[in-house]
């Protein structure tokens, strides 16, 4: 079965958090059972490349997989990459359930750099002071 499309549009360096729910029928009556089913994500720079980042992932049971990308993770991605979620059953059968794209907005706000403000303390409060009238 081909899997299904779901591309990662994320904003590097930001915390992310997934959750899916699977079914064994289009009608989404019939629960996946993820009894002793192990899952692994991985983002790679694409198809077979190189291994970027692996997302921490845990089934709820019955059939509910969660998936964590940490903003460390997320800080090392290049622009464009590609993911994919597989299920790693008892018998040995793999069966990759979502992959895609993975696209990534380049962020502004660097927290690793020093923040400076008005005697070394930053206001996170928007202040309304100086602010001048748009009248026309």
């Amino acid at each position: 079965m081909t899997p299904g499309n779901y591309p990662f549009n994320l904003y590097r360096g930001d915390s992310y958090r997934w959750q899916f729910t699977l079914f064994d029928d289009i009608a989404q009556t019939q629960q996946t059972d993820l009894t002793d089913v192990l899952v692994h994500s991985q983002i790679r720079d694409r198809p077979g490349g190189a291994l970027i980042a692996a997302l921490a992932c845990t089934v709820t049971l019955p059939n509910v997989i969660n998936a964590v990308l940490s903003a460390s993770d997320c800080a090392q991605l290049p622009s464009s990459a590609a993911w994919d979620l597989q299920l790693l059953y008892g018998s040995g059968d793999v069966a990759t359930v979502l992959a895609g794209i993975v696209n990534v907005t380049t962020n502004v706000t660097d927290l690793s750099a020093p923040l400076v403000g008005h005697h070394g303390v930053v206001s996170l409060r928007p202040s309304l002071r100086g602010r001048r009238s748009q009248h026309g």
